[in-house]
């Protein structure tokens, strides 16, 4: 696990991601005030909160899907303009999402290379390097497969999440976004994905996942932050936290700040 203080200071290390004094409104309705968020490289991030707590604006801001109406976001320290999906995609931001946007009826290596297959002389696409390089993603994320020419109609709930995740990785994300990642999954499918969450902070990426379950949140995350009504009202360590006090702060039986 990294540890980092429950404050979300880190002496000597710079957030890979940053997320400063975000609002965003719609209408009347306040949809974030004032938000802010570090992602650490390395880390796992979990984004917990009732509905309506701002969890998918916050993420879709992240995804270039909205523009906040204030703050703004740095990367590696570096201020950056998120005005839409394919400027957070060079950024290395791969969000995804609960409902997977896959084809089922195309295999997997299509899949990952969905609308960016390698071609042969601008033209043909290359089908051998497609599937070369969608086994090299499939091995880097340990995914036992039968082959990666296998239509993803086939595949358990657990190899579909994986092959979504493998697209954001084969996009350059540095930074995933994972929504609801195992809302529909079994016990060992969720072991799966749980494992591939735990290799990706080790090989350097951030992961924010947004999560009702705290069972699953207290397994995987280096750090839990909470939204209520749009604010962020909590940001804790999961080793100096508990399921009690995570559960008030989102209820609003304990009183939170932004820490």
């Amino acid at each position: 696990m990294v540890s980092i203080p429950g404050n979300g200071d880190s002496p000597g290390r710079q957030p890979a991601l940053e997320v400063v004094g975000i609002s965003k409104a719609f209408g009347h309705v306040q949809a974030l005030e004032g938000v802010d968020l570090e992602i650490y490289p390395g880390e796992i991030v979990a984004l917990v909160g009732d509905n309506g707590a701002g969890k998918s604006t916050l993420v879709k801001i992240l995804s270039g899907v909205y523009q906040p109406d204030a703050g703004h976001m740095l990367v590696d320290g570096r201020r950056v303009e998120i005005r839409q999906p394919s400027d957070a995609t060079d950024l290395g931001i791969a969000t995804v999402y609960q409902d997977l946007a896959l084809a089922p009826n195309r295999d997997v290596a299509s899949n990952i290379y969905l609308g960016r297959e390698p071609t042969r002389w601008g033209i043909l696409v290359d089908r051998g390097k497609m599937w070369t390089d969608a086994q090299k993603v499939m091995k880097m994320l340990r995914i036992d497969l039968p082959s990666v020419k296998v239509k993803v109609a086939e595949l358990s709930g657990g190899q579909r999440q994986a092959t979504a995740i493998g697209r954001a990785l084969a996009r350059g994300g540095r930074f995933i976004i994972m929504d609801e990642p195992t809302a529909a999954l079994g016990v060992a499918q969720t072991e799966m994905v749980n494992r591939v969450l735990a290799d990706l902070r080790g090989q350097g990426h951030s992961v924010i996942f947004i999560s009702h379950n705290l069972a699953h949140v207290f397994d995987v995350a280096d750090r839990i932050a909470v939204l209520r009504h749009g604010k962020r009202v909590g940001l804790r360590t999961k080793s100096e936290t508990s399921r009690e006090e995570i559960i008030g702060l989102i209820t609003g039986a304990i009183r939170g700040t932004a820490d």
